[in-house]
């Protein structure tokens, strides 16, 4: 590390999930937000998609009185912005960019692209016009904002994030010079199109080449823009080691710096907020299970759960479903398991004849609450919590339909599909999904394709133990942290972490070893079940003194460090 690093005066960081909650940089940005507020405050504004004109979002409150004179000035320009903060634990700054009027300029911005920085636009498809034009459109904002209230005698800092922002930043890299750059890749465009198509990624990882590759699967403008914006910025980041070997081979750049994920414990209740919130959690969803299958499960049951996109071998959905294929023929098991799997898929709306049964059941109408309590019957297909538009081609009903899991009631493993975002409204559990998670007693994550990881660090700042692989960037720092921790050199000497003295099973994982995996998992399920009280609550607190580890007051040195070379380099080109 350098003794005196260059700090920025003021930061610009842009992406698509600025108030916008689709996936994991949300959590990235909303939750690291606060950490660079407390230092910068009010010098940190993100730069998001409008995609709310005329409607509220909930995520975003808007102030009209801010920057009046540039607003107006912006609107000259061609710029419609609204200003405002984000609702997240800091306030920061946020400016929402209009990015509709620039698709008429499409060509015209594709075309200078080509000339100045040989980016491949013609072959682009789906979302890659959409994401450009608020790339394009971020970049504009920040060039007027610069010029108008900054200026070159001020360090600042433009950080874009993923494929999506990468045009914005090759733009104030030509137009704003003086602004350094800083581009992070939180999962490249083309790894987890290989990683999807069910292709080896890693046992060949070496022999890949990312331009062929992405001929061959339809990729080529994405993975253009990602790799020419990964040249051409002043500083390369990711999140991970994994994932910085996948850069190297397939955008032919090794990151200037690694910046891990971390995690903000601002999220997470206290004392008897914490006992009260994860006794009703449980409840909840008992009380859900129980309606939908007819079955009478008690606070005993031990309730496991995966999440994240419904991303069906990435995100490891398809070993977690075979391994509890697995458990459920174990006759071992003595307990009940109620496993959930939490992704959001094409559903049609909430069931309405299970809406009706937990409306009884949480009726005060004596008459009404003695016929929900003898809901013996399950429903019709007890296996979803909400409709779906083509149940036939849902690859997690396929599945179970396959498996022959049916949640009979003789059965000691239950599986839910919820295919819904748990945003407070799906209409069925009308729980957040951080409540959600307070409920569970264990989680499972044995991603294929992770970068990172938030899900399996969100478990354990919730106290909740949890399963992951070492394909997951999470995974590979959990154990390093062990190892440190043991004195030991490499995680390979017997340090990997544990669900029973750490709060986190790291897995191993690779190309070829599925059924290894599948049958690993459903083991460490059962041995779970079969801790005590007392062995379960040191588990606990494993995990979360490990989450502790993980939080940004920790993880923005990495910032600091990418921060002082973007700076160098852009002074240098002063």
């Amino acid at each position: 590390m350098i003794q005196d690093p260059l700090r920025p005066d003021f930061i610009f960081e842009s992406s698509w999930e600025v108030c916008n909650k689709v996936g994991g940089i949300y959590t990235v940005l909303s939750t690291r937000a606060k950490t660079l507020q407390d230092v910068l405050t009010d010098r940190i504004v993100f730069i998001g998609p409008d995609f709310w004109q005329g409607k509220e979002n909930p995520l975003f409150e808007e102030d009209t009185k801010k920057w009046i004179s540039w607003r107006r000035k912006a609107a000259t320009e061609g710029l419609n912005v609204r200003i405002g903060r984000w609702q997240i634990p800091g306030h920061p700054l946020v400016v929402l960019v209009d990015f509709q009027p620039f698709f008429a300029h499409k060509n015209d911005i594709y075309g200078a692209l080509w000339t100045d920085y040989q980016v491949d636009s013609l072959h682009a498809y789906g979302d890659y016009d959409e994401a450009s034009m608020f790339s394009y459109a971020a970049g504009r904002v920040v060039e007027s904002f610069y010029n108008d209230k900054l200026g070159e005698d001020k360090r600042v800092i433009y950080q874009a994030h993923e494929w999506m922002t990468g045009l914005g930043a090759l733009y104030i890299r030509k137009h704003v010079p003086a602004i350094a750059t800083i581009f992070t890749t939180h999962a490249t465009s083309i790894g987890r199109s290989i990683a999807g198509n069910g292709k080896p990624l890693y046992d060949y990882l070496f022999a890949y080449n990312g331009n062929q590759m992405a001929d061959e699967l339809n990729m080529q403008s994405k993975h253009s823009i990602e790799r020419q914006t990964a040249h051409n910025v002043d500083c390369f980041t990711t999140v991970s080691d994994v994932t910085a070997r996948e850069c190297l081979e397939l955008l032919d750049k090794k990151p200037d710096v690694v910046l891990p994920n971390g995690f903000e414990m601002d999220f997470v209740p206290k004392g008897v907020a914490f006992s009260n919130r994860r006794r009703k959690a449980r409840a909840r969803i008992l009380d859900v299970a129980n309606a939908l299958m007819g079955t009478q499960l008690d606070d005993n049951t031990l309730i496991v759960a995966t999440s994240g996109r419904y991303e069906w071998k990435n995100k490891g959905i398809d070993v977690y479903l075979d391994a509890l294929n697995r458990l459920r023929h174990d006759q071992r098991l003595d307990r009940d398991v109620l496993a959930l799997v939490e992704v959001p898929g094409w559903q049609a709306g909430p069931r309405e004849d299970l809406q009706a049964r937990l409306a009884a059941m949480n009726t005060k109408a004596p008459k009404a609450r003695e016929a929900a309590e003898g809901f013996e019957r399950p429903l019709p297909d007890p296996i979803c919590t909400h409709y779906l538009h083509e149940p036939g081609a849902d690859r997690v009903t396929g599945a179970l339909h396959y498996y022959g899991i049916n949640n009979h009631p003789s059965s000691r493993v239950k599986v839910i599909f919820v295919p819904c975002y748990l945003d407070g409204l799906d209409g069925i559990f009308n729980m957040h999904y951080y409540d959600m998670l307070l409920g569970l007693d264990l989680t499972i994550y044995p991603s294929y394709y992770e970068p990172w990881g938030y899900t399996p660090l969100e478990s354990i700042a919730f106290r909740v133990p949890c399963i992951t692989t070492t394909l997951a960037g999470f995974g590979l720092w959990a154990n390093e942290v062990k190892a440190k921790t043991m004195g030991a050199k490499t995680p390979e000497s017997g340090t990997e972490c544990r669900l029973d003295t750490d709060g986190v099973e790291v897995i191993h994982r690779s190309d070829y070893n599925f059924e290894e995996v599948a049958e690993r998992i459903a083991n460490e399920i059962l041995g779970f079940s079969q801790l005590s009280p007392k062995e379960v609550d040191v588990a606990r607190k494993a995990a979360h003194a490990l989450a502790q580890k993980a939080q940004w007051k920790h993880f923005i040195t990495y910032y600091y460090e990418a921060y002082d070379i973007a700076l160098r380099h852009a002074e240098a080109r002063q």
